[in-house]
């Protein structure tokens, strides 16, 4: 039996390790605290090692940032439409607007909690056949599980629709030993605070065309013309990563695969310690696929099960979270298109997302766990 304690229970706290103040540190004794610098370009080196599938990496302020920059390199504008994953976070569809263009929501397969391919490409046809190819395709790798690789590949070369691959909560995952980031046309990042790794704030495009990347940088950094006064010929952004947040990732880089490793060894706690329940089942891994599990996430049988398991932890100060809400029943999305067949619907309804944190420790997860059985005792 754990020992119950109060101190709150974050789902995702940042993870420190012991590098990362070397590097800032060298930020300031250089007096590199601006954008750009020499921890920039390593953050970046060390992604690229990373994914190592002939990848580059443009580091940015946000992996927001980054789907913007990423929709408007495949040449996305006023009035397009782009496919979105639905079963995701606002921040996967929200650039789509930046860019005057419209979401078309696609429904997630009972597989992966991702993308539907089945109802991606009814999607796909039936916008071409009302007269409205769609410019791209935005599909997610949820709480770090791959989306179906091959079938959205097929789909992707068949109607020559490029993908957007939202590899947010996947850093560290991969299918058949390669690594999500590199599947998409153009992948992104994030190193938000509570992802695997984190900057604090930050983000990345990654791309195996060298031109994206550049063309990426030159938006990011106001679009500045090759010019010794300051001259624009394009819209820019802000959007390029600072030389100490930099700094942070190199020195999170380095631990990547043991954030990994401890975020697994959180999932298989929880389903040998809950799989004896009737009422909560675990999404396991397809053939080939390797999670970063990211957010260890439970199905419950019911939405009044789900709810009574996150009230007892909230009343215990442990952090919980349901499953994201689709963005075809977000207020802000509704009026736009949708192919559902009710699977993100029950998945909401039903899922709950577990504190996962690298740095857990085992009293945390035996208390969570203790807990989460005692509600089904009584």
């Amino acid at each position: 039996m754990s020992i119950i304690t109060s101190s709150k229970i974050w789902l995702s706290s940042p993870h420190m390790g012991d590098k990362e103040q070397i590097y800032v540190k060298e930020a300031f004794d250089t007096n590199w605290v601006a954008p750009l610098g020499p921890n920039v370009n390593l953050f970046e080196k060390s992604i690229e090692n990373y994914i190592n599938s002939g990848v580059n990496v443009a580091a940015l302020s946000t992996g927001t940032a980054a789907i913007h920059l990423a929709l408007e390199l495949l040449g996305v504008t006023d009035g397009d439409e782009v496919i979105c994953q639905s079963f995701t976070f606002s921040a996967s569809a929200n650039p789509i607007l930046y860019l005057g263009a419209n979401p078309v929501f696609v429904d997630s397969e009972k597989d992966t909690w991702n993308i539907s391919p089945t109802l991606l490409e009814e999607a796909i046809l039936d916008r071409i056949a009302n007269g409205k190819k769609p410019k791209a395709i935005v599909a997610v790798h949820l709480y770090g599980m791959p989306y179906n690789v091959s079938e959205l590949k097929r789909i992707s070369d068949k109607y020559e629709v490029p993908v957007v691959e939202d590899s947010a909560e996947a850093l560290g995952s991969s299918v058949n030993d390669i690594k999500c980031g590199s599947f998409g046309d153009i992948g992104i990042l994030s190193f938000n605070g509570n992802k695997i790794i984190t900057t604090s704030g930050g983000g990345a495009l990654v791309a195996k065309n060298k031109k994206y990347k550049e063309k990426a940088i030159f938006l990011a950094t106001q679009a500045r013309d090759d010019a010794p006064h300051y001259q624009h010929s394009n819209i820019g952004y802000n959007y390029r990563m600072s030389n100490v947040l930099a700094g942070i990732g190199r020195g999170q880089m380095e631990v990547l695969d043991e954030r990994v490793a401890a975020r697994r060894s959180n999932f298989e706690y929880y389903k040998t310690k809950l799989n004896h329940l009737d009422e909560i089942e675990f999404l396991d891994e397809p053939e080939g696929y390797f999670s970063n599990r990211w957010l260890t996430c439970i199905l419950t049988s019911s939405f009044e099960i789900r709810e009574k398991i996150r009230l007892a932890l909230l009343e215990e100060d442990i952090e919980s979270r349901p499953l994201w809400k689709p963005m075809h029943l977000q207020p802000i999305f509704e009026k736009y298109p949708s192919y559902s067949d009710g699977t993100s619907s029950d998945l909401f309804e039903r899922g709950l997302c577990l504190p996962s944190g690298s740095n857990l420790t085992e009293n945390d997860l035996g208390r969570i766990t203790d807990l989460i059985i005692k509600n089904f005792k009584s």
